[in-house]
């Protein structure tokens, strides 16, 4: 189907919904379904952020910012997954008891405004992905108007260009509880220091990176191309001493670069193992 088609789709779910309540992180695939949802509902929508530990401060203000833009109502709610053992133990299905704290949070919220209905920035490449939350949100009633119509993080993109957002290019930029491998109890401090440590990075002109956390030891993954310009641009024993103080011992570079999903390479290997 034309973009063009998807985009009409997608309007007409929102016409059928009448009302709809958006979980909206401030990522590019929320983003764009709240601004389709402002455009066709109006101020029958309403975007939400849950704000946790887990979420950079600099995303809830990007959030704020792009929402003021769009023009929709917007409200922040606080999420208490940290007081969850099933998710700070940090099992391989993490994200469902994240994604349940989040829906169990907004449900009950859309019911009491009056709103039939909570979706998502899920799209289709999700749907194919190792991404146990998605399952805590249908199990919950939310729909996620993008992976109905069938669009991909690409035509996202494509679509929220067309449509004007000027941060239709944004780098993905999951939970900060996605830098630590599984099985490693996840706490405030350990979500702190990585938090602190990208943003220092981000300071630096770097953008598309993720700081991996694996116990006293920070791997820093940036974009292949940018890895050699990193070692002879930067300032690497200032790099070091931040990090040290954020409370990290070892500072390492990942040499294969960034690649989104990384830490799941684990669960593959684990599946051919049992193959084998």
């Amino acid at each position: 189907m034309m973009l063009t088609g998807k985009l009409e789709q997608l309007k007409a779910l929102f016409t059928e919904m009448e009302q709809a309540l958006i979980a909206y992180s401030g990522g590019v695939d929320s983003t764009l379904v709240a601004k389709i949802a402002y455009d066709v509902l109006g101020d029958r929508a309403l975007a939400i952020t849950a704000v946790s530990p887990s979420l950079l401060p600099e995303e809830l203000e990007d959030a704020k910012i792009q929402a003021a833009t769009i023009g929709i109502r917007h409200q922040i709610v606080q999420t208490h997954e940290m007081d969850n053992p099933n998710y700070t133990s940090n099992p391989v299905n993490r994200c469902y008891f994240c994604k349940s704290e989040l829906h169990d949070t907004l449900k009950p919220l859309a019911l009491k405004l009056g709103y039939p209905y909570v979706v998502d920035g899920v799209n289709a490449d999700d749907l194919h992905d190792y991404r146990p939350g998605i399952q805590a949100a249908k199990e919950r009633g939310a729909r996620s108007p993008l992976a109905e119509v069938g669009v991909s993080k690409a035509e996202v993109r494509q679509l929220s260009q067309q449509l004007g957002l000027p941060w239709w290019d944004k780098p993905a930029q999951p939970c900060l509880s996605s830098r630590f491998p599984y099985g490693e109890e996840i706490t405030v401090a350990k979500l702190q220091r990585v938090g602190r440590a990208e943003i220092y990075l981000r300071k630096l002109g770097w953008q598309n990176l993720r700081v991996r956390s694996e116990g006293d030891t920070a791997r820093i993954e940036l974009s292949p191309e940018h890895i050699k310009e990193f070692i002879l641009t930067t300032d690497l024993p200032s790099v070091v001493s931040a990090f040290q103080d954020f409370g990290f011992i070892y500072v390492t570079l990942d040499l294969e670069g960034y690649r989104s999903g990384k830490l799941n390479q684990v669960l593959n290997r684990e599946a051919l193992g049992a193959k084998s």
